[in-house]
């Protein structure tokens, strides 16, 4: 059975009515829900997850994602926080750092090129180059995911890591981490602009 929520019109779900769900509804599968809300009582879970609700609550439609981020490491007790970014988004990973300092976090940032070690040496050919013959640079996602280990941080903010750059981080780091920004250099790291204009301006730039 395959789940097609995207496709639902009925979201049974939030309606706290069975008798409605779709054939294909995954709340179909009763130990499969059980066994995640069992996950959501376990030590390593439970606070974290508490906590990132109440926060949506205090801060529904009011606080922009950076704030949001700040007081879940604030309401969770962090005090050293890891910061994986991207260098197209230098600037503005200053200015995280800043804001996170100011909060009172300890932060310790990596920026994706750590390593400065040419793409041709993990197997990416010259043609496979953004500027073929000549020297660039790897992102560097699983080398940002073992510095941050190494210096053990509590958390981790990934900051415009390109995509599927920053899957690998996400595998490779040890501690939980969320997004603050995704990388689309086309449309200022906003990629929902595309979805919006999906119809219109973005028709056929897209598939």
């Amino acid at each position: 059975m395959t789940y097609t929520c995207a496709q639902c019109a009925i979201h049974a779900c939030s309606r706290e009515n069975p008798d409605l769900l779709p054939k294909n509804c995954p709340m179909r599968d009763g130990p499969l829900m059980g066994k995640a809300q069992a996950a959501y009582q376990l030590p390593e879970n439970r606070d974290f997850y508490i906590t990132a609700s109440e926060l949506e609550a205090m801060g529904y439609c009011q606080w922009p994602r950076i704030k949001e981020t700040i007081q879940l490491c604030l309401h969770m007790g962090y005090t050293r926080v890891g910061l994986a970014f991207c260098r197209g988004l230098r600037k503005e990973a200053k200015v995280v750092d800043d804001l996170l300092r100011r909060a009172g976090l300890e932060v310790v940032s990596v920026i994706c090129k750590t390593g400065g070690v040419d793409k041709t040496v993990c197997g990416i050919p010259e043609e496979g180059k953004v500027r073929p013959g000549r020297f660039e640079p790897m992102c560097n996602p699983i080398a940002q995911a073992l510095l941050l280990n190494g210096q053990k941080t509590q958390f981790n903010i990934a900051l415009g890591l390109c995509v599927g750059h920053d899957s690998l981080f996400y595998k490779y780091s040890d501690a939980l981490v969320t997004t603050l920004a995704a990388k689309d250099r086309v449309l200022g790291h906003n990629p929902l602009a595309a979805i919006y204009c999906e119809e219109g301006y973005f028709k056929d730039r897209i598939l």
